[in-house]
């Protein structure tokens, strides 16, 4: 078994982030390797948090703490189900550490930021429903 990995995954509850945590559980993912997943909300919402960590985005919240709907309402997020249990899932079966991070402000930026602040190995986005061409 080889390092273990950080792996980021863009997440908006949409359903192509969805469709890319999919694919990423099912062939990225390794045990032990820590799953980062990067919630990216506008710079206009205002949840007590943001205050707090608007330039350098959340702590890394574990999945544990992630699962509980108050700890996502201070960080303006709502939680999703389907995601929760796939990484739930993921955490299990995989043996990956899961863990959260949320930025607020322009997609492209924070989530380069993101890559430089936690050194991830990848990071896996979905689509946006466009096709190879539209990409």
């Amino acid at each position: 078994m080889g390092k273990a990995r950080k792996v980021g995954i863009g997440m908006d509850y949409s359903p192509t982030s969805k469709s890319a945590l999919r694919w990423t559980i099912e062939n990225l993912i390794d045990p032990g390797d820590l799953v980062v997943v990067v919630h990216v909300l506008s710079s206009k919402s205002d949840p007590t948090s943001k205050k707090l960590f608007e330039d350098t985005g959340s702590p890394l919240v574990p999945l544990e703490e992630f699962k509980d709907i108050n700890v996502c309402k201070k960080y303006g997020l709502i939680p999703d189900t389907e995601v929760l249990d796939l990484l739930d899932t993921a955490s299990r079966t995989k043996a990956a550490k899961v863990v959260a991070k949320i930025y607020w402000g322009d997609a492209r930026e924070k989530l380069c930021d993101c890559v430089q602040d936690l050194k991830l190995d990848s990071l896996v986005l979905g689509s946006r429903g466009l096709g190879a061409i539209k990409r």
